[in-house]
């Protein structure tokens, strides 16, 4: 009993200066997060400095969406076989080259390939970061280090729009690419703290990564063009991906993974999380203009107290997990967002203030259930499928994001002879059905998990 004692005492030291890898790691995913939401309020200033179309500017947006999806997954798969230390000096050394491309870009085209270049080293951020949260530190310290993660993540949702409009309004937006620049300053500390790792020499799966490549922009293309080819080539990719990991010896995806029924239904209750979170985010602003004629500033500042609160409320949640375990923590997550949409469908239309303190709960809630499922599959995957199955999960999550936008704004046109305090309504409801339904899925997962443990 002793010696059982000495081994799992032996297990939880630290291999790895958590608190330092940590704190830098939070820092690169704030700025990371950050560029992603600060590009979209320069955007009209875009349009009009380089005289181009809302279709052509898109691009801008969905074009950094679809590759920052795939390079995710790529760089949380290429973990399972080289070293994390590599692979995130390759996604920084990407960041700083497209920020220095970015800032002198004077046409689309030169902009363009900035803004996808970045979310091709960017993607080795989020996806990165828990693979070394799941492979490095132990489950009783594991979910503080993933709950400080996410908040970091929060709080560059709410700070982007903010420090966007002020960069855009007084410098100009080649300046927002200064900030992602100072993630270089980051390399020679990653450099020095991560750990070092081997090296295994195997045949990656290049058909693979380019069949789910080619399945994801193809969904996420058609969600903003619905264009029926497009959705039939996409679904043929998918099909295809799927008898092919089933015949090669390394596949880009395990089947395993896809047939674990638990997994599965984490990814289900992420999935509806991000539609949720994404959904508010982009309906926030156009509530407080059209409703309430605030303006940009005004607007950002009132969103950020939201996210000044996930940060803080990161290190609470963390503690939980870490004492409690994750299924508390989902079950929290989910009754906060579901009272957030229910409260931002019935009331957000008395004032600017119900929305400021609603948007408080859901990313206190949308904090707690992303640092609690990410922690909840480090747990029931095997080492072996971390990196794929991180990967995995935050490909969903942010193609859940991006389908909540796409839905959302189909939604307000479709529904355009009504009044718009109706139109809100309608859609916060709508995502309350689905969130009511993941909690179902929650339900079926926590009765499944009792089983296994009997």
């Amino acid at each position: 009993m002793a010696s059982h004692a000495a081994d799992l005492k032996e297990l939880e030291q630290p291999v790895i200066e958590e608190n330092k890898i940590i704190l830098i790691w939070s820092a690169t995913v704030w700025l990371v997060v950050m560029n992603t939401t600060m590009f979209n309020v320069a955007l009209p200033s875009v349009l009009s400095e380089l005289s181009l179309s809302s279709s052509t500017a898109s691009w801008i947006v969905s074009g950094y969406s679809i590759v920052f999806a795939i390079s995710t997954l790529t760089y949380s798969r290429l973990s399972d076989f080289l070293p994390i230390r590599k692979l995130l000096s390759i996604g920084l050394a990407l960041l700083a080259i497209s920020s220095i491309i970015g800032f002198f870009s004077q046409d689309f085209v030169w902009l363009l390939a900035a803004r996808l270049l970045q979310a091709a080293g960017a993607g080795a951020v989020p996806g990165l970061a828990m693979v070394l949260a799941g492979r490095y530190i132990p489950i009783s310290r594991r979910g503080k280090a993933m709950a400080f993660i996410s908040s970091a993540a929060s709080l560059g949702f709410g700070l982007g729009p903010v420090i966007g409009g002020l960069i855009t309004q007084y410098l100009g937006w080649h300046y927002l690419f200064v900030v992602t620049g100072f993630v270089l300053l980051l390399l020679p500390l990653f450099r020095k703290l991560l750990p070092h790792e081997e090296t295994q020499k195997i045949k990656f799966d290049y058909l693979g990564g380019l069949l789910i490549g080619t399945g994801v922009t193809g969904l996420l293309l058609y969600l903003s063009t619905f264009k029926l080819p497009i959705l039939l080539v996409s679904i043929a990719a998918l099909l295809w991906l799927w008898r092919h990991i089933h015949k090669v010896s390394t596949p880009f995806i395990q089947p395993a993974l896809l047939k674990n029924k638990q997994f599965v239904k984490l990814l289900g209750i992420g999935f509806g999380a991000f539609v949720s979170h994404f959904s508010a985010l982009f309906l926030m602003p156009i509530m407080l203009a059209v409703i309430f004629s605030k303006e940009p500033a005004t607007i950002g500042l009132l969103i950020f107290p939201g996210a000044i609160l996930s940060a803080i409320a990161a290190q609470f949640i963390g503690r939980f997990i870490d004492r409690f375990g994750n299924i508390p923590l989902i079950l929290f997550g989910q009754a906060f967002l579901i009272i957030s949409t229910l409260s931002f469908g019935m009331l957000g239309n008395l004032s600017p203030f119900v929305i400021l303190v609603t948007y408080m709960f859901m990313s206190t809630g949308f904090s707690a259930l992303t640092s609690s499922i990410s922690n909840e599959i480090s747990r029931i995957l095997d080492k072996s499928e971390l990196g794929a199955g991180m990967g995995i999960a935050q490909l969903v999550q942010f193609f859940g994001g991006a389908f909540g936008v796409a839905l959302t704004g189909l939604l307000i046109v479709w529904q355009g002879d009504l009044p718009v305090e109706e139109i809100y309504r309608n859609i916060f409801l709508g995502v309350t059905g689905l969130l009511l339904l993941t909690s179902v899925v929650f339900y079926q997962y926590r009765r499944s998990k009792r089983r296994q443990s009997i």
